[in-house]
């Protein structure tokens, strides 16, 4: 029987329309913004200035704690300014502004196509070297690299899950790459393997991509360390709990991390990016996006700079549709819409996803019939209609107490209602409250 997760869940539409699409290199953009805080944690601070010159690889921005990322140019050019610029949340945020003159790389960066497997380093100097990268979790998260690689004190990993899965609607880049550089994936999957001193690795994919299945059991054929775990098509397969459960059987209790039963989870983006890290010296300054729509002319794969605006993906795949109602960073479930095609692409962004209008639109709200739909495909157990209505009429308490804090904002909850019920919209809303108290009581 196929593994796969045992509470809620929901099967959405997969329109994987880019998914025979290979992956393009995107052309230069002439300029990009690159924002200082594109991860989990304290922003980065800029060390360039107006006017210096720099390469793709360069430093320009260091992390400013341990829970942050290094920030690097991902092109060749000069620093414009260091400015206030739109992101992807919709909020202004501090960047280097860079004008793009031509692509020289850092000397140290090995630009080679040969598949470097021999590892040489041991475990200190290849966290080092991941940290230095500034790899963050490409799988939307953000949280950095190398503070997920370091259990707390008194707890220790034992197996290391890949998250393939690629669950999300519409969204294919973990698919590619896996068909694309599912060798370099395997060195990825063993160097941290190696830097987090365990003997046992997983790599869950769904079964709706028996190519990228296939292909990674024929890289891994006559080796007992890691397999190939075929999953259940189940949205949020992905999620880590959910992930963890439906491959190892171990569940992650409330409030806690995945490492509390030993296992660390990180995503196929993050694990080739760790290969170059480690292998060809080469910072996190690049990534693949999905761009796509059902009315989007030539859905594509495009391997992007970071800090190009999204302009670019949407005139590389055929340009705005003319019944698009909504643009998404991400994919349609957990990904959130954008008023500005001109913000970066990010470490985190995966996808842009253009809607047409008559998907886009919400529906009226009408009140909740009871029907209990919510409650039933929470893959956390949770009771979606009471965490929205606590939020509303801001009973923070009550929203602590039923365990606000353990929704992964999934979006099944929205998905499934027949009133229509913003239900995440709240959730999300009352997630921030109660983080914020939880906060202040630690202080």
């Amino acid at each position: 029987m196929i593994k796969t997760f045992k509470i809620g869940g929901v099967h959405p539409a997969e329109n994987k329309l880019s998914a025979e699409k290979a992956i393009e290199v995107l052309a230069l953009p002439k300029s990009v913004f690159i924002p200082v805080g594109q991860h989990i944690g304290a922003p980065a601070e800029a060390v360039v200035q107006k006017g210096d010159q720099v390469k793709a690889g360069q430093l320009i921005a260091r992390s400013s704690g341990f829970v942050s990322a290094n920030i690097h140019s991902s092109v060749s050019g000069t620093v414009k300014k260091i400015d206030i610029g739109p992101d992807t949340s919709g909020y202004p945020k501090k960047g280097v502004y860079i004008d793009v003159e031509d692509d020289i790389w850092d000397e140290q960066i090995d630009r080679s196509s040969e598949v470097k497997t021999e590892i040489s380093l041991d475990s200190a100097a290849i966290l080092a070297k991941i940290q230095d990268a500034g790899i963050v979790g490409l799988g939307g998260a953000t949280f950095p690299t190398h503070v997920k690689l370091v259990p707390p004190k008194g707890m220790k990993a034992e197996v290391l899950l890949i998250n393939g899965v690629e669950c999300e609607p519409y969204l294919t880049s973990d698919h590619r790459m896996m068909l694309e550089h599912g060798a370099e994936l395997v060195v990825g999957v063993q160097l941290l393997m190696k830097a987090l001193n365990v003997t046992r690795a997983a790599i869950g994919i769904e079964n709706n991509k028996p190519d990228a299945i296939e292909k990674m059991k024929d890289l891994l054929a006559g080796q007992n360390t890691i397999s190939v775990m075929p999953l259940q098509v189940k949205y949020p397969q992905g999620g880590e709990k959910q992930l963890i459960k439906a491959v190892t059987g171990r569940e992650v209790p409330s409030g806690a991390l995945p490492i509390s039963v030993g296992v660390v989870v990180t995503n196929i983006a993050t694990t080739f990016a760790v290969y170059e890290a480690v292998q060809k010296n080469k910072p996190l300054f690049e990534r693949i996006v999905t761009v796509t729509g059902k009315s989007v002319q030539n859905p594509s794969n495009f391997k992007v700079r970071i800090g190009t605006a999204i302009s670019q993906l949407i005139e590389a795949a055929g340009g705005l549709p003319e019944n698009c109602g909504k643009i998404i960073n991400g994919g349609p479930m957990m990904g959130k819409a954008v008023a500005n095609i001109e913000i970066p692409v990010t470490k985190g962004t995966s996808g842009i996803l253009m809607m047409p209008e008559k998907e886009a639109k919400r529906r009226a709200v009408m009140p909740c019939i009871r029907c209990s739909r919510c409650v039933s495909v929470c893959p956390m157990g949770l009771e979606p209609f009471l965490l929205m209505t606590v939020s509303e009429k801001q009973i923070w308490e009550t929203a602590e107490n039923e365990r606000i804090m353990d929704c992964i904002e999934c979006g099944s909850c929205s998905y499934t209602c027949p009133a229509n019920r913003p239900l995440l919209d709240y959730i999300r809303l009352g997630k921030g409250k109660v983080g914020a108290l939880i906060r202040t009581r630690k202080q």
